[in-house]
């Protein structure tokens, strides 16, 4: 693992709690928008069938009712929370990229380019797992 991630409260930069995914990226700081909105697009590019929804206050993806991804915006990156399987399964790839993770999440720091397809690669793994019977 690339480094230890202390729990830290999500912070879209608005005090307002955003009711759907519009909103919440509208609420977003400017310079994150754009990476929120490409967030969105490769993800639901790659799992067009899930349902879109806020879901512990970020962005969640759901097939069957279950969870697949759930991205987040914070002052230093975008939090991305493919569940500890769409970590496990792609430990390598992560490490590969530099990046620091945690068994449920992994970090993308705006200082760095999105790993898009990274992302579309893990929301299709984990649309697979659900429709397969997994978690």
């Amino acid at each position: 693992m690339s480094g230890k991630v202390g729990k830290r409260k999500n912070d879209n930069g608005n005090a307002a709690q955003a009711e759907t995914v519009d909103a919440y990226i509208a609420q977003a700081d400017a310079s994150v928008r754009p990476r929120l909105e490409a967030m969105r697009a490769a993800i639901r590019a790659a799992i067009p069938a899930a349902e879109e929804r806020l879901s512990y206050r970020m962005p969640a993806y759901f097939l069957r009712g279950r969870p697949l991804v759930y991205f987040a915006a914070f002052p230093r990156h975008v939090g991305f929370y493919p569940t500890a399987d769409g970590i496990a399964a792609f430990e390598a790839r992560y490490a590969a990229e530099g990046l620091t993770w945690t068994k449920g999440a992994v970090q993308f720091p705006h200082a760095k380019p999105l790993p898009l397809a990274l992302v579309a690669e893990v929301a299709a793994y984990r649309a697979r797992a659900v429709e397969g019977g997994g978690r």
